[in-house]
Parts: C-alpha cells; sequence; structure tokens
C-alpha cells in the first residue's frame, strides 16, 4: 500500500473559510476517484509556531494508482483551490508494508 501525507500552512486572510473549504473538497475526491483507498483529512488545533493548518493521509494501492489520483481532473481543481489559499506544504509518499 501506498501512503500519501501532505500538509497545508494556509494564509490569514479568511483562514477559517478556506480550511472548510479545502477540506470539503478533499473529501468528496473519494466519490470521484476509484483508486483513491482511504483519505483523511484534519484541521489543526495545536498553536505551535511549527505547526501546519491542515493535513492530508490517503492510501493507494500502487505508485500507479497514486499517479492516477495527481493527474486527475477532479484533484486538479482541488489543486488549484489549495494554490490560492496556501502558503505552503510539504508531502511525503511511503510504501507501507
Amino acid at each position: 500500500m501506498v501512503v500519501h501525507i501532505v500538509m497545508f500552512q494556509f494564509k490569514e486572510e479568511n483562514k477559517a473559510l478556506n480550511l472548510a473549504k479545502v477540506k470539503h473538497k478533499l473529501e468528496k475526491l473519494e466519490e470521484h476517484i476509484d483508486v483513491l483507498k482511504s483519505m483523511e483529512v484534519g484541521i489543526n488545533f495545536t498553536e505551535s509556531p511549527r505547526a501546519y493548518d491542515m493535513s492530508l493521509y490517503s492510501t493507494f494501492e500502487s505508485r500507479g494508482d497514486l499517479k492516477i489520483y495527481a493527474e486527475h481532473e477532479e484533484h486538479l481543481k482541488v489543486v488549484e483551490l489549495i494554490k490560492e489559499v496556501t502558503t505552503d506544504s510539504k508531502v511525503v509518499d511511503y510504501i507501507l508494508e
């Protein structure tokens, strides 16, 4: 199984609204992308200066399925929204054995 984790830092302007909007749109991807086996989206509550605002944890059967997800039209729409409302993101992908 392939695990895909992304953390997002949001712009301060309309932060709460944008967090809710992005969370909703990410969670809806499971309805459109069949290679997406599972997804969890969480909004951070920690006030640490090191903390990011949101994390995404998703799983796929293979690297190929992750590539299909990354290039899927519905995913790319959400990516464009995320680019508009965030200042930074970090990603890690690994194989869970």
